[in-house]
């Protein structure tokens, strides 16, 4: 068990006030999700006790919003859902549409081509989001576990290139070979500047390109600056992954998991336990209850 008023002390030390704290915003995977691919029930008590003490708690994923939306309907979410690392914004309440920022069709061609090389063309699983459908060049197994995973079909339509008529939400590239994901996204961080694609890793094998004004950060400050009227002090975020780094840095109160890499975590405030030891609702119980 973590000790609370250890975390609490080391916190107070550092400046953070968490009495402060009016919103709560949750990754899912590898946050509130582990393995089993579902909530675990202290992480659900510990998020519906924050609730009951006045703190509103929103998602901000990766996934699909399709996928995403039985984890904000679990949690008891009455706030905008944020998906696709932030591209898309949306009430599941009202259907309201907040924001949907889709990539450049000509970047995202130019993505295509480039997953194309035969150096990249057999290692790489490619997945193209249009309108939250998931499209794929063809079914592999690690699109079939995906589809699994996140509760999607993925569509095959062959090559993307001539199936892109219009601009994406979001394209995705798997491979098994953290190295290989690495090298990807090294090559085109090169090649696009930041302001023509936001390039981010959320997992070790994934490989994720967006429009350039898409991070976790921005769409939680949109959050709580346009829509609640907070300030980012009054924020606290907790995430594993790279695709987290924006919204650990803006939050007043910025969490890590345990299971975050050594680059994540240095960005947090604080670092919880591991998602498999509920660590979400120890940074819970630790700073709101």
């Amino acid at each position: 068990m973590i000790d609370i008023t250890s975390a609490v002390n080391r916190a107070n030390t550092a400046g953070i006030n968490a009495t402060d704290i009016q919103l709560l915003v949750l990754d899912i995977d590898g946050t509130i999700a582990g393995v089993s691919n579902e909530i675990n029930e202290p992480v659900k008590q510990a998020i519906k006790a924050a609730q009951r003490k006045g703190v509103q708690v929103a998602v901000a994923t990766g996934r699909m919003y399709c996928s995403a939306l039985r984890f904000y309907e679990e949690i008891g979410s009455t706030l905008p859902l944020i998906t696709y690392q932030g591209a898309l914004i949306k009430d599941p309440t009202t259907q309201h549409l907040h924001r949907h920022l889709r990539l450049s069709q000509a970047l995202a061609l130019q993505l295509l081509d480039h997953f194309e090389l035969p150096e990249l063309r057999s290692l790489l699983s490619i997945h193209c989001y249009v309108d939250d459908r998931l499209y794929v060049r063809e079914l592999t197994p690690a699109s079939i576990a995906y589809g699994e995973r996140t509760g999607v079909q993925p569509i095959p339509v062959g090559d993307l290139r001539q199936f892109l008529t219009i601009e994406p939400t979001k394209i995705l590239a798997l491979c098994d070979d953290p190295a290989v994901i690495d090298q990807l996204l090294g090559t085109l961080r090169g090649r696009y500047t930041p302001a023509e694609l936001y390039l981010t890793k959320s997992v070790a094998t994934f490989f994720e390109a967006t429009h350039p004004a898409v991070n976790k950060g921005e769409a939680v400050r949109y959050l709580a600056e346009e829509i609640l009227g907070l300030p980012a002090s009054s924020v606290m975020t907790i995430g594993d992954n790279f695709n987290d780094v924006e919204m650990l840095a803006y939050a007043g109160l910025g969490v890590a998991m345990g299971n975050a890499p050594a680059e994540v975590k240095a960005v947090a405030k604080w670092v919880a336990p591991s998602v498999e030891q509920d660590g979400a609702a120890a940074a819970i119980e630790a700073f709101l209850l």
